[in-house]
């Protein structure tokens, strides 16, 4: 079968964290034109898709590379309305409107553009290679819940999140654990609509650096993000 790849980047209005986050400007680009360029940069997309409720948003979009702009409905907009849903939304009206369909898909997230397009070659190429239903993006964790990370219960006291049978002494002795960064979501389009979870028997994980898995969702964050950029460009 051919690999038809699809992009979309889900980009709703009314932020609450940071105001007009999605097209707030970031060293003279509107946030959400990293990704559209990182998509672009990676070569690996016949069609790249923006979905959102917000007019304005669209129309920025539209300028800097989407071929497809998708009105999302009101109600796959809410503060409490799940991301999968509006993806499967915008994957199904743009394959109405082209006729194509798209055997993997990819979500890039619109507050994280600190990575890079090799980051988003490297999801799709695990997905690609080892043929399982969905890769999620990640870095390795500060904390981990079998020796730093602990859970409160009803009354406020604490004990470790997880436990082995034999204690750990250093986190590293521990198992692998991960931070999702929320950057780079791959799936086969199967999976995608058979199952309501980024969490699957295969699931994958591809590791990204600390400093390219910053998702803006607070002032602290665009600013630590900004310094993050200034400082690249100057290398």
């Amino acid at each position: 079968m051919e690999v038809n790849r699809l992009c979309t980047i889900c980009a709703r209005g009314g932020s609450k964290g940071v105001k007009n986050k999605n097209i707030r400007e970031l060293l003279g680009k509107p946030l959400i034109a990293y990704s559209l360029q990182q998509a672009i940069e990676s070569g690996l997309f016949r069609t790249i898709a923006v979905s959102s409720d917000s007019d304005e948003i669209l129309d920025i979009a539209g300028r800097w590379g989407a071929q497809h702009l998708i009105k999302r409905p009101d109600e796959l907009a809410t503060d409490q309305a799940a991301k999968i849903p509006a993806i499967r939304h915008c994957v199904r009206e743009v394959e109405r409107i082209t006729g194509d369909t798209f055997t993997t898909l990819v979500d890039l997230d619109a507050t994280s553009p600190l990575r890079f397009a090799e980051d988003i070659i490297g999801a799709v190429n695990l997905l690609e290679t080892r043929g399982v239903s969905n890769v999620i993006t990640g870095m390795n964790s500060r904390r981990s819940p079998y020796f730093n990370l602990v859970e409160a219960d009803a009354n406020g006291f604490v004990r470790l999140a997880k436990k082995l049978e034999t204690p750990v002494v250093r986190r590293q002795d521990g198992p692998k654990c991960y931070d999702m960064n929320a950057s780079v979501y791959v799936w086969r389009r199967d999976c995608m609509f058979e199952s309501d979870s980024v969490f699957n028997a295969d699931t994958l994980l591809y590791e990204m650096p600390e400093d390219r898995s910053i998702d803006i969702d607070s002032e602290l964050d665009f600013q630590f993000v900004e310094f993050l950029m200034k400082t690249r460009g100057k290398e």
